[in-house]
This record gives C-alpha cells, sequence and structure tokens, in this order.
C-alpha cells in the first residue's frame, strides 16, 4: 500500500465488556501511529459514548455456531455483505492492544491476509492458527467466508476451536495466509513479563521492535498498569509505561 493511500482501521464493540472509551482510546492510540489520512471504523451494537471522528457501523448478525456466540466469532462479521464500511486493505485491532510504535509498516508490507502466529502454537489442533487480536484483509472481499459459516453451521464449530482457527484456515485454503512479522505483535504477558523470579522485582519491558503490545487473556493494561496479574508463576510488577501509550492516563 503507498504511503500515501489512507490508512483504514477497524475495531469492533459488542456488551458492556469494553466501554466506549476503550475505543476512543484506540483511536487516538492509531491517531498518532499513522502518517497521513486516517478511517477509523467502530462495528457495535452500541456506538453511545464513541468520538464523532469515528464512523460507526451496526454489528452485523453473525450465525449461530454450536448452540450460541463463542468468544469472538462476531469478529466474522467482518466479513458480511450487509456491513457497508471500508473497501480494500483494512487493519482490524482488538479493543485491548497498545500501540507503542507507527504502525505504517503493518500497511505497507504486501499480502492480502496477515494475522498474527498464535504464541502458542503447541497448544493448538492446528498450527497454523493465527491470533486475530491485530490481522489486515481486504474489506469487501472474501463474503465467501460468511457464506460458508451460514453453510457449515455445527460442522464449523465441530472442527474448530474458535473464530481464529477457521479465518485462519479459511484464508490457508486460499493461499494468502500470512504472518506478522514476530517482533511486531508482541505479547504483554509472554514478550514483555519477566519469568520467574525475575518478575517479582523486575517490571515488564517493552521489546525491541514492537509496534503493537497484545493483552490477550490476562492481565489487560489497566492490570497491567497497575501490576495485577492472575497466575501465581506469572507475577508482575507495575508497568507504567503501557498508561503512557494510552494516552489517557
Amino acid at each position: 500500500m503507498p504511503a500515501n493511500t489512507p490508512r483504514q482501521v477497524i475495531c469492533m464493540k459488542w456488551g458492556t465488556k469494553f466501554p466506549a472509551e476503550d475505543v476512543n482510546c484506540l483511536y487516538r492510540m492509531t491517531r498518532a501511529a499513522v502518517r497521513g489520512e486516517l478511517r477509523f471504523w467502530c462495528v457495535t451494537d452500541d456506538p453511545v459514548g464513541i468520538d464523532p471522528a469515528i464512523s460507526t457501523l451496526p454489528l452485523p448478525a453473525v450465525p449461530v455456531v454450536g448452540g450460541g456466540f463463542d468468544r469472538g466469532w462476531l469478529k466474522l462479521g467482518l466479513f458480511a455483505k450487509r456491513l457497508q464500511g471500508p473497501y480494500g486493505p483494512t487493519l482490524f485491532m482488538d479493543l485491548d492492544v497498545v500501540i507503542v510504535d507507527s504502525i505504517d509498516p503493518l500497511f505497507e508490507l504486501p499480502g492480502a491476509f496477515r494475522v498474527i502466529k498464535d504464541y502458542k502454537p503447541f497448544r493448538l489442533r492446528n498450527s497454523f492458527t493465527g491470533n486475530t487480536s491485530v490481522f489486515r484483509y481486504e474489506a469487501g472481499h472474501h463474503h465467501d467466508l460468511f457464506d460458508a459459516l451460514i453453510e457449515k453451521g455445527a460442522e464449523v464449530r465441530a472442527k474448530y476451536r474458535n473464530e481464529q482457527e477457521f479465518l485462519s484456515d479459511f484464508m490457508r485454503q486460499k493461499g494468502i495466509l500470512e504472518y506478522w512479522p514476530t517482533a511486531w505483535c508482541a505479547s504483554f504477558k509472554h514478550h514483555c513479563v519477566r519469568p520467574l523470579p525475575f518478575g517479582l522485582w523486575q517490571a515488564p519491558r517493552l521489546p525491541p521492535d514492537a509496534r503493537i503490545v497484545v493483552f490477550h487473556g490476562t492481565p489487560k493494561p489497566d492490570q497491567a498498569i497497575a501490576g495485577i496479574g492472575s497466575k501465581w508463576y506469572r507475577p508482575i510488577r507495575p508497568a507504567p509505561w503501557v498508561g503512557e501509550f494510552m494516552k489517557r492516563r
């Protein structure tokens, strides 16, 4: 993508897990991390409180998979024909990521579909699975993915653990599945938090070459700032630098 092409970014918010301020925070971080024109969308079931600079889109109904919505299956609504939003190369980011450097390279790297290589592939049934906290896709394309979800229904849920496996395999079978350079999308708990026993006294560190820090699972950004962990084997000291990058502290 040429440097003068508008950057297109999209996120999603549903339910009450994330407030509107998290959308606004992601927008502010993104605006500070890209050159030139930015087009930013949020797909949501509740646009109240979202910054007027952000274009909101109604959350598409996603086919019920295996008896109900499970984890991130709603993300696949990005591929629904009725989602009238961005068209062409678009970067999706979860609301619990923190941008720590320019993300222009994520738009400039060639490829039709790029995603994070999952951080713990040995735990997965399919080693090709990506982590969909950050992925770039061709918006307005691949409607056949959504059609396949409708057509296969429960078969999808039986074969795939979550939407990440399904989406990764779908793009793999199309021959367009590629991953970000490993250093670009760092896992906070795997790459920033110091291992035992060092984590007892050493604060989490920002890895060199990271552009986005991903807070998958726990802790979330606010917990990381305060030094709140959830695993005895992963003690976490406060990481105030997380809040500095979030531009809301």
